[in-house]
């Protein structure tokens, strides 16, 4: 390999790196989101449906979300925050649908077949759509303006590839916990069977976390993002509030200060989340359906 192809790979990778450092927390999100599409699933088909949603996020990556991307900022870049305007909106009608669900409003009445895999895999899909459509608008607007097209294509590419395998290696790896302490609980070690045995107990409640922890990451990051383009279309008052609170919690650290901006985020998510919500159930009712909250997903209580 010559000395000039290695300087443009080293280049590739150290803008690859610097970009997607900043998406880090859509990309916990996102992680943590996942596991809720495949819970209840039979242990032989949890990691094939990983891996069709995994597949479906290269596609949203690739296929769509890149070419747009690109030709946006080329051509249109006023376009670009009200797509994630929209995006954050669906992201916060999904949070504020689980947040329904925990607290029993159901809307008609699911058979306990019903949670297919289509269904699963095409909820999964569309709420990675928005959010790996976050993770690659933020690697995007962190690339150096001053490379060319396609080193910063490649880049993209690379972020898309990275992203993906983190995020979809860590679901996979959740899902196959209780697969693995079942294992270790057969071991011939006793210390390696209680390990296992204490895995296998504990996953009923990480599953229950890990449901809490993404409707969470729903709302705090469809929150943020329709907070925050707001102000880029032109109405600064939602963003304005939330900086006004950051700049008041500033003296006590920045812990502290993003957990502000989390909890105003995600209760802003919320918000806008149960209007969307009562726009859908009024619609509904108007062309006479009685719409399900069931997205393929069990509430943290089942």
């Amino acid at each position: 390999m010559s000395v000039g192809l290695l300087a443009v790979v080293d280049d590739i990778l150290s803008a690859a790196l610097k970009a997607s450092a900043k998406s880090a927390g859509v990309v916990i999100d996102d992680a943590a989101v996942t596991p809720q599409y495949v819970q209840g699933l039979t242990p032989a088909r949890e990691l094939p449906v990983v891996g069709r949603i995994a597949l479906g996020s290269l596609a949203n990556k690739f296929l769509i979300i890149i070419p747009i991307a690109l030709l946006l900022t080329a051509f249109a870049p006023w376009v670009l925050p009200w797509l994630l305007i929209v995006g954050g909106t669906y992201l916060c009608f999904e949070g504020a649908e689980k947040v329904l669900e925990w607290f029993g409003f159901h809307h008609g009445h699911e058979e306990e077949g019903a949670r297919d895999e289509k269904r699963l895999v095409a909820g999964a899909i569309r709420t990675d759509l928005i959010l790996s459509t976050e993770i690659m608008l933020i690697g995007l607007s962190n690339i150096d303006p001053g490379l060319g097209f396609w080193m910063r294509l490649a880049v993209l590419v690379l972020i898309a590839l990275a992203m993906t395998a983190l995020v979809y290696g860590a679901v996979a790896l959740l899902v196959k916990l209780d697969d693995i302490g079942l294992k270790m609980a057969k071991n011939p070690s006793e210390r390696v069977r209680h390990t296992g045995t204490r895995i296998v107990r504990s996953m009923p409640a990480v599953f229950r976390v890990i449901s809490i922890i993404g409707t969470v990451a729903m709302l705090w990051v469809g929150g943020h993002l329709v907070l925050a383009n707001l102000g880029e279309v032109g109405w600064h008052a939602p963003i304005d509030l939330l900086h006004g609170v950051e700049h008041a919690l500033e003296p006590w650290g920045p812990v502290i200060v993003w957990i502000g901006d989390t909890l105003i985020s995600a209760i802003a998510g919320l918000a806008v989340g149960l209007v969307i919500v009562g726009v859908v159930l009024v619609i509904g009712k108007a062309f006479g359906k009685n719409l399900s909250f069931a997205e393929g997903h069990d509430s943290p209580s089942a």
